[in-house]
């Protein structure tokens, strides 16, 4: 069933009724302030960092979903409805919401009255702009009440939902005109402000949540929405809110526009007062000023829209199917940039408390979004390698707002050292930019212990070979990629963290294969660097380093029919045909047969075969069989959870695209694509009612086999299974490959594809790249032509590029 339906012109998903399975978000911003908004007006804002600068509230777990978030009420004569249907749930004439990129516009219907109101965030601008207009389309005229609403977060969202004995004495909210302030804190250590504004005279007002909503009335029936009279209140205390009331008059046909400001401004200590000691309003003002008419906002929509026009150019596919192209062109590439915005911070999944920015997360998330905005990758990069430790471990996570390491997370996750290597690899490979890697870059942001950027690269190679267990194997840490294998913790305590928890061995013993197998992938990666930066001493020793950690995932990680995962702290296997529970895993397929070991003598494609035969299901690939049925102490967190879901045999589709790359190595495009539709959204809108989540976007995982409701998505959007899809299409199905000294066109597609073609933007030159494929082959490059010049092999060298190129590769 669909609840929506995609415009691929408009680059927009079209949602035609309130009542989908689960609320479909979308982001606002690009920059510094973001908003996520639902398709019915939910959602919440935040300046940089969803933890500390929490603008607006949100309750997760309310009993009504979805009840908190930036609301317009309309009271005509009496009648009270919402233009996005909550929180009053008044029954529509007509409803649609219009999820784009960067904006949102929700339009309703009712008893005559057209109401539409447009949500973005323009581009160096620190608010959200919601573009209210009210139209007429009946034939009487009609006096209107229109309500805005929205609830303030006292800044630190943490303690603002557990400190109750502060907040309830510390929020401020008053009004200067048209504004209402939220200037919680900024009389003492804040030198920040939001406020919320509207360009035109207001009817009255209230800044006290119970004096808006009624004390024993919820979001659904606010009493001064109700009533049709605003108290005019003032918040001391308690929870300071914004709503505004506007009066108006509709005459048939006749349609007026507002423009709403919930805005963020900051100000130098000594500039937050005026001289009379006044709040400093000067930014308020000029962010005001920019619009305050509907041209301004739609000149505004024009530069958000050029602004994804030109992040979106860099990479267009064109096929005969248009849901490979939409998710391709569109939606999977706007995925990428969101969650380059946000990492795994802040989303209906995500609550923007518990997580920073992740230094594996954030990693991988530049595969996806390099090709788009490399200048901020490279920003990117320089941050995450600043959180990197002496010793080449890293913090798992750092702060927005600080880019300093998160000590409550701590470190001791062997496999994020190498997500450095693959993250500066492929900025390398997409830009050219050798010189990052002399940028003097701080351990654990201490300005006085620097090293270059190349040198973090080989610390991060040496983490691994200094911290193998007994069978010469990686040992995991605290985890791997894997946050829930947790081999080392012993956890019996139901209140402690399996992350976080304290270790009860010394960590010597726990090895992981996966970790082999990245180190094997990545280190080659980081050989290759060297040899192209003729750093052949460096090359050679670590080139000596991976030739032995093949000889132990051959003597000690093969099982006989696939990879195994891990030995525990006992030195037992997992992921062993000998184990009861949890025989096969995916992660160490994935990785040791993209490291190809095994391919000479047919182990990596028995491994896939395996993967194949074990853990293939209609809606993908699950992440180990049989699901965990009791709890394991000495594996940790992944067999607490339900069988079927998350770690404990769920879909994983971040990891899915392992595979996926894997089996284009063996050149079986048929199978590599049949996996990557299985959990491509545009291919499950038809499902939709199973599925939940948006059918525009990724979820990170995916009810498996053994799930009380096989098929059904959870934690959508921010999810490394964004990147890592597209890295897979784009580089491995598709072939489109960047390298060290140019692009590799080597496709691995289904036998039926006869020609698809690709615009792409590499390093500021123009490829128009048509694949032909004859004879129906999967893999294989037979003639290449460059600007009507035939090469040698399938390599498009950097430096014979012209301006504008005309690409012909045959495969055969």
């Amino acid at each position: 069933m669909k609840f929506g339906h995609f415009n691929d012109q408009n680059r927009e998903y079209v949602i035609t009724t309130p009542e989908t399975p689960y609320p479909w978000i979308n982001y606002l911003g690009s920059q510094d302030f973001f908003s996520i908004i639902s398709h019915t007006g939910g959602g919440y804002s935040f300046y940089r960092d969803a933890r500390l600068r929490r603008i607006t509230r949100y309750r997760y777990n309310n009993s009504t979903l979805d009840d908190n978030g930036k609301f317009f009420y309309i009271n005509d004569n009496g009648d009270v409805w919402n233009p996005g249907w909550k929180p009053v749930k008044k029954a529509l004439d007509f409803y649609e919401c219009r999820h784009g990129l960067g904006y949102t516009k929700i339009s309703g219907q009712r008893n005559g009255i057209l109401a539409e109101v447009l949500n973005f965030v323009p581009l160096n601008f620190n608010g959200e702009i919601q573009q209210v207009t009210l139209k007429n389309v009946g034939t009487s005229c009609k006096d209107i009440k229109l309500f805005s609403y929205v609830e303030f977060c006292l800044w630190n969202a943490w303690d603002d939902m557990t400190n109750f004995q502060r907040t309830f004495s510390i929020g401020r909210a008053e009004t200067v005109g048209s504004t209402i302030l939220h200037f919680t804190d900024y009389k003492d250590r804040r030198n920040h402000f939001a406020f919320y504004s509207v360009n035109a005279a207001i009817d009255g007002f209230d800044c006290d949540k119970e004096s808006f909503m009624g004390l024993h009335n919820g979001p659904h029936e606010p009493i001064a929405v109700l009533e049709g009279k605003a108290r005019n209140s003032v918040a001391f205390g308690w929870s300071p809110i914004a709503a505004h009331q506007i009066n108006l008059k509709l005459n048939p046909g006749e349609s007026k526009t507002f423009n709403f400001i919930l805005g963020y401004v900051e100000y130098p200590d000594k500039e937050k007062f005026t001289a009379d000691g006044k709040i400093n309003l000067t930014k308020v003002s000029a962010m005001q000023s920019r619009f305050q008419s509907p041209e301004s906002v739609s000149e505004a929509m024009r530069e958000l829209r050029e602004f994804w026009d030109d992040l979106l150019m860099v990479f267009q596919v064109k096929t005969d199917d248009p849901r490979t192209d939409r998710i391709v062109n569109i939606w999977n590439q706007y995925q990428c940039m969101i969650t380059f915005n946000m990492s795994r911070s802040a989303s209906y999944f995500e609550s923007g408390i518990g997580r920073g920015m992740g230094f594996r997360d954030s990693s991988q998330d530049l595969l996806g979004f390099v090709h788009q905005i490399p200048q901020r990758a490279r920003e990117r990069l320089l941050d995450i390698a600043a959180t990197q430790l002496p010793d080449g471990g890293a913090y798992h996570q750092y702060q927005p707002l600080t880019k300093h390491g998160n000590y409550e997370v701590g470190g001791n996750f062997y496999d994020d050292p190498l997500w450095l290597i693959c993250g500066v690899v492929a900025y390398l490979k997409e830009t050219g930019d050798f010189e990052i890697l002399k940028e003097s870059v701080p351990f654990d942001n201490n300005p006085s212990d620097r090293a270059s950027l190349f040198e973090h690269l080989k610390r991060s190679f040496y983490h691994v070979v200094n911290h193998l267990g007994p069978h010469k194997l990686p040992l995991i840490g605290r985890a791997d990629w894997n946050d829930c294998m947790n081999l080392n913790i012993f956890n019996a305590d139901p209140d402690q963290s399996f992350q976080t928890g304290a270790l009860k061995t010394d960590m010597q013993t726990a090895e992981s294969l996966m970790i082999a197998g990245a180190f094997v992938l990545y280190g080659q990666e980081f050989v290759e660097l060297c040899e192209f930066l003729k750093k052949n001493d460096e090359a050679d020793a670590a080139g000596k380093y991976i030739a032995e950690m093949i000889e132990s995932i051959d003597q000690f990680g093969w099982d006989g029919e696939w990879f195994l995962r891990a030995y525990d702290a006992q030195g037992n296997k997992v992921g062993s045909h000998e184990n009861e529970e949890g025989r096969i895993f995916i992660e160490s397929q994935g990785f040791c047969c993209m490291a190809e070991i095994g391919k000479t003598d047919g182990r990596l494609q028995k491994a896939l075969d395996s993967v194949k035969k074990y853990l293939d299901t209609k809606y993908g690939i699950v992440l180990q069989n049989p699901a965990y049925t009791k709890y394991h102490i000495e594996l940790g967190e992944i067999s607490t959870y339900i069988p079927g879901y998350k770690e404990n045999a769920g879909i994983f589709c971040h990891n899915n695209p392992w595979i996926m790359i894997a089996e284009t190595k063996l050149g079986r495009g048929d199978l590599a694509f049949d996996y990557w539709r299985k959990i491509c959204p545009a291919y499950l809108e038809e499902i939709s009612e199973l599925h939940r989540t948006e059918p525009y976007v990724y979820a990170q995982m995916i009810a498996g086999k053994d799930a009380h409701q096989p098929g059904e998505a959870k934690n959508s959007w921010l999810t490394g299974t964004a990147a890592w899809n597209f890295l897979a299409i784009s580089q491995y199905i598709l072939g489109i490959r960047p390298q060290f000294d140019g692009l590799l066109i080597d496709p691995c597609i289904p036998s039926e594809w006869c020609e698809f073609s690709v615009r792409r933007i590499f390093r500021g030159k123009v490829l128009n790249i048509i694949v032909k494929n004859p004879t129906g082959v999967q893999k294989g490059i037979r003639r290449l032509k460059l600007n009507g010049k035939v090469l040698a092999g399938n390599l498009l060298q950097y430096s014979k590029l012209k301006p504008k190129n005309e690409i012909v590769a045959e495969m055969g």
